[in-house]
């Protein structure tokens, strides 16, 4: 790596160096590449920090960076972030540096609050917003989909869920509708249930063909005529804000639908391991601990 060269332009060139669009994370794992923009992003402005840092001590650069430099830079961020800024730090450094750096705890208070929604709460925000971000809001919300994963839904029957894991049984027990999927993070693709009703709405805006939409740098096949990624994002906080005073984003939904869901599986009389186990799926994780969270 060039010396003296700008903390962005070192970041950017150390990225680029490790960087692999276009191949599956889940069937690539532990590489040491980067297999998405939105990872590479943030690998991106973690580095120009560490960058940034090395400058300030006089350490040098990227280039010549060491393991007990950076991991004397997160114990130096420990206090100042808070542990998933941390943790991503960690991840970018140790993927530049190709070496494993020990786990650092921040120091940092975080405040742990809902980020959900009630269900009347949502049907006000979906009922300020233009048709099809309204109908977006909606199936986010009955699914329990991501912003971007808005502008991948298809019909089941046209693509499978990914093959690599395995799905349980018990997922959408209680409900009914069509399913469809949706491709998530990691390129994982997995089935999601629409009631009957909805399902028919989200058809009426079949497009003719798929149109390619890029959103945050990603490109996607579209193949319905409904809002997603950052301009719904936007959307839905702006409406929330309109009528509720306040907005904690799209990702609130994800959260509700997971508390609905797991109010359902419980009552139904699934222990509660085994409902979080389904809801995790349902939702796109197999993370148990990021499951939680949503459960608050």
């Amino acid at each position: 790596m060039v010396r003296f060269r700008s903390t962005k332009a070192q970041a950017e060139h150390a990225v680029s160096r490790k960087i692999a669009l276009g191949l599956k994370r889940h069937s690539h794992q532990g590489d040491g590449r980067i297999h998405s923009v939105g990872t590479a992003r943030g690998y991106q402005q973690a580095l120009k920090g560490f960058a940034e840092y090395l400058q300030a001590q006089r350490l040098g650069d990227l280039g010549t960076a060491t393991a007990a430099e950076g991991q004397q830079y997160l114990a130096d961020r420990a206090g100042m972030v808070a542990q998933k800024t941390l943790d991503l730090d960690r991840q970018a450094i140790q993927i530049h540096l190709g070496i494993q750096l020990e786990v650092v705890m921040s120091e940092k208070e975080t405040v742990l609050s809902t980020r959900s929604y009630t269900p009347a709460q949502v049907e006000r925000i979906a009922s300020a917003q233009t048709e099809r971000n309204s109908l977006a809001t909606q199936i986010a919300y009955t699914a329990g989909l991501r912003a971007h994963e808005l502008l991948t839904i298809r019909p089941a029957s046209e693509r499978s869920a990914s093959s690599h894991r395995q799905w349980s049984t018990e997922r959408f027990a209680g409900r009914s509708g069509e399913r469809y999927t949706v491709e998530g993070k990691g390129g994982l693709v997995r089935e999601v249930l629409l009631p009957k009703t909805l399902s028919d709405r989200l058809e009426a805006r079949r497009l003719p063909e798929p149109r390619q939409v890029t959103d945050r740098g990603v490109r996607y096949s579209q193949s319905y005529d409904i809002g997603g990624g950052k301009s719904w994002s936007q959307s839905f906080s702006a409406a929330s804000k309109r009528e509720l005073g306040y907005s904690t984003g799209g990702h609130g939904l994800r959260h509700i639908y997971a508390q609905e869901r797991m109010h359902e599986l419980q009552c139904s009389g699934m222990r509660y391991d085994e409902a979080r186990s389904t809801v995790a799926q349902e939702v796109g994780h197999f993370d148990k601990k990021t499951t939680e969270a949503y459960l608050r």
